[in-house]
């Protein structure tokens, strides 16, 4: 049994020498395990046990879009209809909507950061009409664009249970790199590649939280958006094939029917299967077919929709095997320049094996097609396609496929507000990638690895030394556009992960995280989790008070250090145990994990839970050794980022 011992004690018990040094101690337990930390009690809305209550609503958007690509002007010209529904207990007398190619403006709130004063260029969208239906008539509606936001204001205001249209006249050129950079276009030898996002305006979420969401569209903060079924359209020049979220509604009006049958074989095959040929793209080079072609696609429960396009495009597809039988498609469309059996070549199998992976271990995945896209664009999620770049080798491929397709579970599927808490989608991905690039083709490109303070080879418990110890570094709970560039991806994404990687492995153990973590999922698919939410969610599924670990690595960013002070024998003799004694130097407590090394060869490693350190900075317990101690080792395996391993160890002299 575990025995904390009054400091008094220790005069009376023979103290070996040797001891390592160690500093003064910073830590307040008062502080770490403070009782009030949860700012709001359990609701209809939200029940305080992490999951929906049974009053919980949200708004919904359904859309219709039609759009016309002019390859020769670069512009996108449409119309959007979209349907509101309303159920909220708020009657809403305005509504809000993303426009989120305003970015592109030289008048933008991003641009006007960095060059105050410079008039507008024209760029971002152009509203040709805005009209509200009322009744069986369509009026114009009164409305103000604000920056990448735009109010309209209601003559009849929209109450609970009810649902309106709003139909959109639009515009916009599609620049080499546009929308914060998640679209843009690529020339390549065969044909130029487009990749169009952010390209319909689109609703504001209206939660009860909040209520409108309008924080600006600045770059970094992605977007935050409601669900409801996309049904759209896209005409371009009869050349061109296009790849696009959801379903293909006409194949047999845009596709020859040799490469219908290859869908067909395609959707059959766990092996990649051409759907358009190398050859078939440089004979439609030299002879393009003249004209236009509308490509019809249709989502369902989607946040958003996007698509890309090119006569260049090389297209391969294979089947998603998905848990209780269910399927679905992966594909890979890419120019030439990109084809490899080291590079694009493997696209599909890189798509394939993610979606399944991530299918089997968390949630299924809901959607009929996952997309891999080659293109411009470095690396972006969108409901069913991705856009990664067009150069990537097969170790890179592998790592952004899975990171951009793991963004279908966060946030396309758990719909947190990326723009507020960009953590909850970029780390939570980061961290279910971490577990994928173990389970791909047997480790094939593991360990996942991430950026120039994760070298090949390192301990990721030392390399977030260097994030956690930076002077001024932001901690996990700061919004996105907080952040600067710089650190955006060592908090958000890296911190993040190897939290929940502490959490799972050294806190509670998988057996109790993976099914709180599911469980969390299912209960926020398709809805609107908050920070809080997932915090509850993970202490009520493994019956675990976990504040002080919010507090400490999200809330804060806390350091960690952990030393052993001093090993005692009770009366001089080694057969009745040693007396161990643990400090706490900094801030954040953890579990602490200890091997004891006594002189007739025997280990021990002991695992002593966080309480430790509640009521203190120093812990004295008893270890089961009946020989003299060798060697005392705190965290073993480094698995903890403790910032001075000098003081793990007592190297014990005779």
């Amino acid at each position: 049994m575990n025995t904390r011992l009054a400091p008094g004690w220790l005069a009376a018990l023979f103290l070996l020498s040797g001891l390592p040094l160690y500093g003064q101690s910073h830590y307040d337990p008062q502080k770490a395990f403070s009782p009030l930390f949860y700012t709001a009690k359990g609701t209809l809305l939200r029940n305080a046990d992490g999951a929906p209550g049974p009053a919980y609503w949200q708004n919904r958007a359904d859309y219709t879009v039609t759009a016309t690509l002019d390859t020769a002007g670069k512009r996108i010209s449409g119309q959007v209809t979209i349907t509101y529904s309303n159920n909220s207990p708020a009657t809403l007398r305005y509504l809000w909507l993303q426009l989120d190619q305003n970015i592109t403006r030289k008048d933008s709130r991003s641009n006007t950061m960095q060059a105050p004063g410079v008039p507008d260029s024209g760029n971002g969208f152009v509203m040709e009409q805005v009209s509200v239906r009322q009744g069986n008539s369509w009026m114009p509606a009164d409305y103000r664009v604000e920056d990448t936001r735009m109010k309209l204001l209601l003559e009849r205001p929209l109450d609970k249970g009810r649902q309106l249209q709003l139909r959109i006249t639009y515009r916009y050129y599609l620049g080499k790199s546009g929308g914060g950079g998640r679209s843009g276009y690529l020339d390549t030898r065969n044909g130029r590649v487009y990749e169009v996002s952010y390209w319909y305006p689109r609703m504001c979420v209206y939660d009860d939280i909040r209520g409108w969401n309008t924080l600006p569209f600045l770059g970094s903060g992605e977007f935050y958006l409601d669900y409801g079924d996309i049904d759209y359209r896209v005409t371009l020049p009869a050349g061109m094939i296009v790849a696009g979220s959801g379903a293909l509604v006409n194949p047999e009006a845009v596709l020859s029917p040799a490469q219908q049958q290859r869908w067909k074989q395609a959707s059959a095959s766990d092996r990649t299967v051409f759907i358009r040929t190398p050859e078939e793209v440089t004979a439609e080079m030299r002879r393009p077919p003249a004209g236009t072609k509308t490509w019809h696609f249709h989502m369902k429960n989607t946040r958003d929709v996007a698509w890309a396009a090119s006569a260049a495009f090389i297209w391969d597809a294979a089947r998603i095997n998905l848990p209780g039988g269910k399927q679905a498609m992966a594909m890979s469309v890419y120019p030439a320049e990109s084809a490899g059996s080291q590079a694009w070549g493997r696209g599909t199998e890189f798509m394939k094996n993610a979606v399944e992976i991530f299918s089997q271990k968390w949630f299924v995945y809901p959607y009929p097609v996952a997309v891999n896209c080659a293109g411009a664009v470095g690396g972006m999620e969108f409901p069913g396609i991705v856009f990664d770049h067009w150069k990537a080798d097969a170790q890179s491929l592998w790592m952004l496929t899975a990171h951009e397709i793991g963004h279908n579970w966060f946030p396309m599927i758990v719909g947190s507000n990326e723009r507020r808490n960009a953590w909850m989608d970029e780390g939570f991905n980061t961290f279910i990638d971490i577990y994928a690039h173990e389970a791909f083709n047997n480790g094939e490109f593991a360990p996942k690895r991430d950026g120039e303070y994760a070298p090949a080879g390192g301990n990721p418990a030392e390399e977030i030394l260097k994030v956690i110890e930076k002077p001024g570094i932001p901690p996990v709970l700061t919004t996105a556009d907080a952040f600067l560039g710089e650190d955006d991806h060592p908090v958000e994404y890296f911190k993040t992960a190897f939290g929940l990687v502490l959490l799972r492995e050294v806190i509670l153990g998988p057996e109790r995280f993976d099914p709180a973590f599911r469980q969390y999922i299912h209960d926020w698919a398709y809805k609107h989790p908050s920070p809080e939410d997932f915090f509850h969610a993970m202490e009520n599924g493994a019956g675990e008070d976990l504040a002080w670990f919010w507090r400490g690595w999200f809330i804060h960013n806390w350091k960690l250090d952990q030393a052993v002070k001093s090993v005692n024998y009770t009366d001089g003799d080694p057969s009745r145990g040693a007396l161990i004694t643990l400090e706490n130097l900094e801030q954040l407590p953890m579990p602490a994990i200890v091997k004891i090394t006594e002189s007739n060869g025997k280990e021990h490693t002991l695992h002593l839970p966080v309480e430790i350190w509640q009521q203190g900075r120093e812990w004295t317990f008893r270890s089961p050794t009946v020989s003299r101690v060798t060697s005392v080792v705190l965290d073993p395996e480094k698995q903890l980022p403790d910032i001075n391993r000098n003081n793990n160890r007592w190297p014990a002299t005779p």
